[in-house]
């Protein structure tokens, strides 16, 4: 049958736009937690088929190892560690991002982009810790490129567990005002402290999650007000995937960039119904199940809309793993063998490889061809190679600390970056080529609460991640050469601006 000029002209325009984007982003998953990544006690058949389809990373990285500096970076382009006041935030913290500089969202809507973040954004909001939660809540998300937001404001172990479209809490009514503080308790709502009978996830010793019960689970953070405005946990990633869905089908004419910011396996973990006891894992692995299949949803819209071979789709985690994170949720005693570290040391919080090595794929049908990279990238990469690809233009002080790695994004350079620097939470590594140097620190050895060896010695540490994926064997006296070489490397980094 004969196209008429019409519908060709359509086809046409569609080939001739710019992609769409959309980047998937998790909060705490580990390098070995899905099965396209070699797990054996988890099936995730949605990212499978997502690596399938393009290219699966297995040298890519976070900024750091936890949640706070990995989003800065990625939004910016600038190490998280050269600014104060970028680790883990809490739910009241001021917006860390200036909204005078350039970010990743800002580029694509410089470039005729509709742009929108829905989920998890963790970056602060507002001028100042003590702002009015029933009014503006600006600057945020919509201040720093995003036409669109739908999130919560910090962690869903954080009060206040709300959601906020554009600015402004979801439900909020003046006659129940919302109150937060992480000083003092305020009101006299039950806290796990003090009533652990009416929790129904128990809390681990000494991690804080002791305050404010909210849905029956103690959160870090006393909140008051709100009742109307709170989210249940069960319900707050389907409510997230539904915006997410919402937004592609209202701009399917029209490029868009959409950051779709997942907070599974992150504590609490509380899944919907539908995937409780699926995974044999315990409440992580059926989150991580979860999270699987609202990748799978997503692709399913693109696909039902016509827009799956014009769309790039990034999916990342912002750290590596961690199981015991102040809930009693089966994590631990559940595993049964799942090893969500994969060949790695650490996890989330650890200058070792776990706490910054984790899943990474892109996948544009038709346009990138399958293939598995070894290629180093960091994920301070993604706006500033996004940007060149789209031929915007970026001042040398925007996106300082990235580099243009669209080549390597997209299978055409199988070596990426030549280094990257690495943050745990007391020292800075730096990677390049093989090579792994540790600086000195005298932190804690390890992270008592959650188990996790943190890599901090007051001894350099030095590791050929070649042969030595698991740093075991330090070789820092038996090549003092090379561990100068890349001490003065490291120096010379932080002493940029």
């Amino acid at each position: 049958m004969l196209l008429s000029v019409a519908v060709l002209m359509s086809i046409v325009s569609i080939a001739q736009q710019k992609p769409n984007i959309i980047l998937i982003y998790v909060d705490d998953l580990g390098y070995g937690d899905l099965s396209c990544y070699g797990a054996t006690k988890i099936k995730t058949p949605h990212l499978d088929k997502l690596a399938a389809e393009g290219i699966r990373f297995t040298n890519a990285h976070t900024t750091s190892a936890t949640c706070t500096p990995s989003r800065y970076g990625l939004m910016t382009g600038h190490y998280p560690w050269r600014k104060q006041g970028t680790g883990i935030l809490p739910g009241d913290a001021a917006l860390i991002i200036s909204p005078n500089k350039k970010t990743l969202a800002s580029a694509f809507q410089e470039n005729g982009y509709t742009t929108a973040i829905v989920g998890k954004w963790h970056l602060g909001l507002g001028d100042a810790i003590e702002k009015n939660w029933n009014s503006d809540l600006k600057p945020g998300p919509n201040q720093v490129g995003f036409d669109y937001s739908f999130i919560f404001p910090a962690t869903a172990d954080r009060v206040p567990t709300v959601f906020v479209e554009n600015g402004k809490v979801i439900g909020a009514d003046p006659s129940d005002p919302i109150q937060v503080n992480y000083q003092t308790k305020i009101g006299n709502e039950p806290t796990g402290k003090e009533y652990p009978e009416l929790l129904k996830m128990p809390s681990s010793p000494n991690h804080g999650h002791e305050n404010t019960i909210v849905n029956g689970i103690g959160r870090i953070g006393f909140m008051t007000g709100g009742t109307r405005a709170r989210w249940t946990d069960e319900e707050m990633p389907l409510t997230f995937f539904w915006k997410a869905k919402e937004f592609i089908e209202m701009n399917k004419s029209k490029p868009f960039f959409l950051f779709y910011s997942l907070t599974e396996p992150h504590v609490p973990r509380m899944p919907s119904t539908l995937f409780k006891g699926k995974s044999g894992l315990g409440y992580r692995g059926d989150a991580i199940l979860q999270l699987d299949w609202a990748v799978g949803e997503i692709r399913k819209t693109l696909k039902d809309e016509g827009l799956l071979t014009n769309t790039i789709i990034i999916f990342s985690s912002d750290n590596g793993p961690v199981l015991d994170d102040g809930y009693i949720d089966g994590a631990v005693t559940e595993l049964n063998g799942h090893n969500p570290w994969g060949p790695f040391r650490g996890g989330k919080y650890s200058i070792f490889e776990a706490g910054t090595r984790v899943p990474f794929m892109v996948s544009w049908p038709g346009k990138i061809k399958q293939s598995v990279s070894g290629a180093l990238i960091s994920q301070i990469d993604i706006g500033k190679s996004i940007a060149r690809f789209l031929n915007a233009t970026i001042p040398p002080d925007e996106f300082p600390d990235a580099q243009d790695v669209w080549l390597a994004l997209t299978g055409k350079d199988k070596k990426g970056r030549e280094w990257i620097v690495e943050q745990g939470i007391n020292t800075l590594a730096l990677v390049k080529g093989n090579w792994k140097y540790i600086e000195p620190s005298n932190g804690p050895v390890k992270n008592i609460l959650t188990n996790i060896e943190l890599g901090n010695n007051p001894k350099p540490q030095l590791y050929d991640l070649q042969k030595d994926p698991g740093e075991k064997n330090n070789l820092a006296e038996l090549y003092p050469e090379k561990l100068k070489e890349l001490e003065e490397f490291l120096l010379k980094v932080k002493s940029r601006k």
